[in-house]
């Protein structure tokens, strides 16, 4: 790939709250950040073969998604307006039953589409037949982190762990080094202590962390605590999960004790916050603001497409600040600066990829997007932090980098075709649904 040269209005570095670099340029050489500083200090020795100049544009690390499924793009719409549990068990599962390995490629590229467009260029997976979101995040240029869906309790808790294993010795580092995996069981009330321990020594073996929704719902959290006599996050740290010296990336994590943010914190767990997902679903408010107060690990996530219901990281983050501020009555709680941090390195944190990831930094993977200033709603020029936060929209996205190549430039996307992914998640949707009403509900 050429080395790139991207000048602009100004660099958000996300490694520091002063580190705003106006008049900015981007050394990118390879798939990493060679140099970057103001216009005309990149050194003499750097030849670039493309040079971007963009001087009404902001430079950033790209958003990171902590949390979603991406093949879900094909049931955006299905299902609405319901609790989590009647959503899942009477209108997810059974729909899910029917759908196809074929059908969950088509739902991944029209995933992919749409964060790219968004400047998402990293995003965390959790579904199934996972060989195929890894061929179609290979195709799209993004990067992930992708585990298969585990559900520890009936027939196909075996086989769940056999296909994990399998997929995770196939993909793990690859598209290039932009795909890795983790171990995927799906929540403590899917998947009991026992077959939890199975999930720990494997990851132990493979050396992969472990993605798991956790603390929810009210109703998990009493569920759990009836079963076990404590609460989810009590019984993970219980049976070691949090010490197992892997990332873990804990989804949700809405209804937490005192002592629950204490052990997040403590363990430095990486909590995948989906703002959105849980106000349409009316699971609650995670404690974000005492979280990290605490010193925990906080990113953010979209979830599904089917709860969002789009994944687009800009309004996540948006809706992340204003809830903890009118959750918490304070006006200071979450502010700009902290939820772009969370939207990009501290994103980057909670999939264990801090040292890679996240910011514009030399020596970092050259992840990169371009956001134009000059529209009217991010007018006058204030702070930059506030006007990303609050007032960007993703229509805003005009150039995203990832790894070093340009994906997106001018609003196209350059390694997929945009009108044919579309038409094939449509006819993979219609498909879907009527595969379902010939074979019944499952």
């Amino acid at each position: 790939m050429p080395d790139l040269l991207v000048k602009c209005m100004a660099v958000l570095t996300m490694d520091g709250e002063e580190d705003i670099i106006r008049d900015g340029e981007i050394a990118v050489r390879g798939d990493k950040i060679y140099h970057v500083g103001q216009a005309g200090s990149t050194p003499g020795d750097f030849q670039p073969e493309r040079v971007l100049e963009y001087p009404g544009m902001v430079a950033m690390p790209g958003f990171v998604n902590c949390h979603t499924h991406a093949a879900m793009t094909l049931l955006r719409g299905y299902a609405d307006d319901l609790p989590l549990m009647q959503w899942l068990r009477e209108k997810i599962w059974p729909l899910e039953e029917h759908l196809t390995p074929e059908d969950i490629y088509y739902g991944t590229l029209l995933c992919c589409a749409e964060m790219i467009r968004g400047g998402t260029t990293t995003f965390a997976d959790m579904y199934f037949a996972m060989e195929q979101v890894a061929q179609a995040v290979d195709e799209s240029g993004m990067r992930a982190v992708l585990s298969r869906g585990m559900i520890g309790l009936g027939p196909n808790a075996d086989k769940a762990m056999e296909e994990s294993r399998a997929f995770i010795a196939r993909w793990q580092g690859g598209a290039g080094g932009r795909v890795t995996t983790m171990f995927g069981p799906h929540a403590p009330y899917t998947c009991p202590p026992e077959y939890l321990q199975k999930v720990m020594s494997a990851a132990q073996e493979l050396g992969v962390g472990i993605h798991i929704h956790l603390a929810e719902t009210a109703g998990e959290v009493r569920e759990i605590k009836e079963k076990y006599g404590k609460s989810p996050v009590a019984l993970m740290e219980e049976i070691g999960l949090f010490a197992l010296g892997l990332p873990v990336l804990a989804a949700h994590c809405v209804h937490l004790d005192d002592n629950d943010v204490a052990i997040l914190a403590r363990r430095r767990v990486g909590i995948a916050h989906n703002p959105q997902s849980n106000m349409k679903l009316a699971s609650g408010v995670a404690p974000v603001s005492r979280l990290l107060e605490a010193g925990a690990v906080v990113g953010l996530g979209t979830d599904g497409a089917a709860s969002n219901n789009n994944l687009d990281m800009l309004e996540e983050m948006r809706a992340a600040a204003l809830l903890q501020k009118v959750h918490t009555g304070d006006a200071t709680a979450l502010p700009a600066y902290t939820a772009l941090r969370m939207a990009t390195a501290e994103g980057a944190r909670v999939l264990g990829l801090g040292d890679r990831i996240g910011r514009i930094k030399p020596g970092l993977q050259a992840d990169i997007i371009l956001l134009d200033m000059r529209q009217p709603h991010l007018y006058p020029l204030f702070d930059l932090y506030a006007h990303v936060a609050y007032a960007a929209a993703s229509s805003d996205v005009h150039t995203v980098i990832i790894d070093g190549k340009v994906v997106m430039e001018n609003r196209r996307i350059l390694t997929l075709d945009e009108e044919a992914v579309l038409d094939q998640a449509q006819r993979a949707a219609e498909a879907l649904l009527r595969r379902k009403e010939v074979r019944g509900n499952g």
